[in-house]
């Protein structure tokens, strides 16, 4: 497992498959691509999960069929010489989900980076910093499974932490990212650990002294509506969703809710929500047009009189134009972005009809230009 783990590092890989019946496989640039020619056994890939889960993880994957942790590397190296292990591998972490799979065992591994980018490095306008420092709210951060959300909340935290002197509290499952206090003081609270549910941990963390609270999932009703609230206290309040695009994601929330509530929670919504961040993540090219690491595309929404009208008025559907619309609030749509990145020779052509929303626009856009 060890060998396997230095592999990912040492190739950039994002993800490790292990599989029975497969060789191991890793996720490089997007795209999936075997470690060896050699299969795992049905026994190999047990002893795979063996050697990273603990007794009490795998009674869980027994009773559940899967379990979700956090790795350190280092914990893979107890038995040598700190001065031996390289620092790289000392710093790195993973995510790990161990399941069964047709009665056999298998897991994914996601690599979390050692050091976190800066804002800039992310692509992220200058509009994004100044969100954090509002004093109250819900910053949205959204986007596809293995889109970069962590990372960008995570960045988004390290800059609160060494510019504010604030509470930062943080409710994760699995914790990711390990925050060291600098200006500001984190707590941060794994699920499952140090509190049984997201929902619990808000309303635990409202008798904590927080100014900031990161969600790191809002993933039923309770949560969503224990977010809101949390955000409509006098708290800067950060949370994804598994959603593309802004309006969809103010569509998700109030949906969430049953009918007779639904009402009450977009006038919530328009008084409290102060941005949704939505992104997703694509090869990159270099300057030859190769594929060489990945870039982000955004989609920002924030909060204007205008939105908080359309969202009060449930016309989500009128979102987008006022997006296309709203540059001088840094605002931006997602095919605005994505043709950003093909003029500046960032991503391919495929890439771009395929991911935006409106392909026959951004190919009408294209041919104007022509």
């Amino acid at each position: 497992m060890k060998e396997l783990l230095e592999a990912t590092i040492d190739e950039g890989g994002s993800d490790l498959h292990i599989r029975a019946y497969m060789p191991p496989e890793l996720r490089v640039h997007g795209e999936l691509c075997p470690l060896s020619e050699e299969e795992l056994t049905e026994e190999d890939s047990l002893n795979l999960c063996r050697e990273i889960a603990s007794t009490e993880q795998m009674e869980e994957v027994e009773r559940n069929g899967g379990a979700d942790f956090a790795l350190a590397f280092r914990d893979l190296c107890q038995g040598e010489e700190l001065e031996s292990v390289p620092e790289k591998k000392l710093a790195t972490r993973f995510r790990v989900s161990v399941f069964k799979e047709r009665h056999r065992y298998g897991m994914v591994l996601r690599q979390i980076p050692s050091t976190l980018l800066t804002m800039e490095q992310l692509g992220l306008p200058p509009v994004v910093k100044e969100l954090l420092f509002k004093p109250r709210g819900l910053i949205l951060v959204t986007g596809p499974t293995g889109s970069g959300k962590s990372t960008t909340l995570a960045s988004m935290l390290n800059v609160i932490n060494h510019e504010r002197s604030v509470h930062i509290i943080t409710i994760e499952d699995p914790i990711e990212f390990y925050h060291k206090s600098a200006k500001s003081l984190i707590t941060q609270r794994e699920v499952g650990d140090d509190v049984p549910s997201f929902a619990e941990a808000i309303r635990r963390a409202l008798r904590q002294d927080p100014d900031v609270i990161l969600v790191g999932e809002m993933r039923d009703l309770e949560t969503i509506g224990a977010a809101i609230t949390a955000a409509e206290t006098g708290h800067l309040v950060f949370g994804t969703l598994h959603t593309t695009g802004a309006a969809e994601t103010v569509d998700r929330i109030v949906d969430a809710f049953p009918t007779n509530q639904q009402e009450q929670v977009r006038t919530q919504l328009a008084a409290g929500l102060q941005a949704v961040i939505s992104q997703i993540l694509l090869p990159k090219l270099d300057e030859n047009g190769e594929v060489h690491g990945r870039i982000a595309a955004f989609e920002i929404m924030t909060s204007t009189d205008a939105i908080r009208s359309r969202i009060r008025d449930n016309k989500t559907n009128m979102i987008k134009s006022d997006l296309q619309t709203g540059a001088k609030f840094g605002m931006m749509t997602l095919d605005a972005c994505l043709l950003d990145h093909y003029r500046n020779g960032l991503i391919s052509y495929e890439d771009l009809i395929t991911k935006s929303q409106d392909p026959d626009s951004v190919v009408q856009k294209l041919k104007e230009e022509m």
